[in-house]
């Protein structure tokens, strides 16, 4: 199918974008289309305007700050994944980012665009919820910093009003000593996951001091689940069977996944403790054998870590 009759607006700067926004009836925002494109294709939305924000320079940069990770609206999936900088201050960015669809659609979609879209499916939401991260929006009312908790409220559903754009996300910077890992499981490479788990573990002399993982598919919006109450105060070598149990049933306890025909809510239930005791496991070993800094994995049946430094 090919998508309803609508006007195309192309504005230059922000200033125009949100004053197009607060003017027309029924406009939706275009920057990588990745999302919008096939939901207008199968006329699931009809609006009668697109303003198209690929022509704002201001939105295009990636910037590594003492805290934050700070992605403008109109940066492709690729070009964050593959930024170094931001890859040494934050590595779950690119941990999880080369699981994102496939490389074309990586070259296309933005990052702020797939947080923006509200999909509990995507691997982006699940970082930003637990990097602490916060989403900056503008209309012709003013801007306002959004926290992750707040933005999302439902599947495909944040508290962003249709006159505001975004104009990009922050993702946190964890504290120095913390490693992180991502996994996920799909029915195909480069398929919406299954069930898909980020992990953050913080570590000071020898000790875990924090731990939580987000996940992906399996919640009706992106959260963080604590699990501090099960590794704080644990050396690597102290966690053993009983413990990694003990974080496989609270990411089941946690995770609220549904039926549908790809697979049943059990089975995901099932897959996220598995999982998120896998990442945890994984990052575990790599704290009793530190990787070389800069190393990198791509996405592998075991889940990827890297130390932050």
């Amino acid at each position: 199918m090919k998508p309803a009759p609508f006007t195309l607006h192309s504005p230059t700067t922000i200033d125009e974008a949100v004053a197009l926004l607060a003017e027309l009836d029924d406009a939706k925002v275009l920057a990588g289309g990745q999302s919008l494109v096939p939901v207008l294709n199968m006329r699931l939305a009809t609006p009668a305007h697109l303003v198209d924000i690929n022509r704002i320079s201001e939105l295009s940069s990636v910037e590594v700050l003492a805290d934050r990770v700070r992605v403008g609206a109109t940066v492709r999936h690729s070009e964050l994944e593959h930024h170094d900088a931001a890859h040494q201050a934050l590595p779950l960015l690119r941990q999880a980012l080369a699981w994102v669809a496939h490389p074309a659609i990586r070259n296309r979609g933005t990052t702020v665009g797939s947080i923006a879209h509200a999909d509990p499916s995507g691997e982006m939401p699940a970082v930003l919820a637990i990097t602490d991260g916060t989403v900056r929006a503008r209309s012709t009312r003013g801007e306002r910093t959004i926290s992750a908790e707040e933005f999302f409220v439902g599947p495909m559903e944040s508290v962003l009003e249709p006159d505001e754009l975004v104009l990009g996300v922050d993702f946190g910077r964890f504290p120095a000593g913390t490693i992180t890992g991502y996994h996920e499981l799909a029915r195909r490479s480069g398929d919406y996951a299954l069930s898909g788990v980020a992990v953050a573990l913080t570590t000071e002399a020898g000790r875990v001091t924090a731990a939580k993982a987000s996940f992906v598919s399996v919640t009706d919006r992106p959260d963080v689940l604590d699990l501090g109450g099960v590794l704080a105060g644990c050396t690597p070598d102290e966690v053993g069977a009983e413990e990694l149990a003990a974080v496989a049933q609270a990411a089941r306890d946690h995770v609220e996944p549904v039926d549908d025909i790809h697979a049943s809510a059990d089975y995901r239930r099932h897959l996220s403790g598995t999982l998120c005791r896998r990442v945890v496991s994984g990052l575990l070993a790599e704290l009793q054998s530190p990787p070389a800094r800069g190393t990198q994995l791509q996405p592998e049946p075991q889940p990827t870590a890297e130390v932050q430094r």
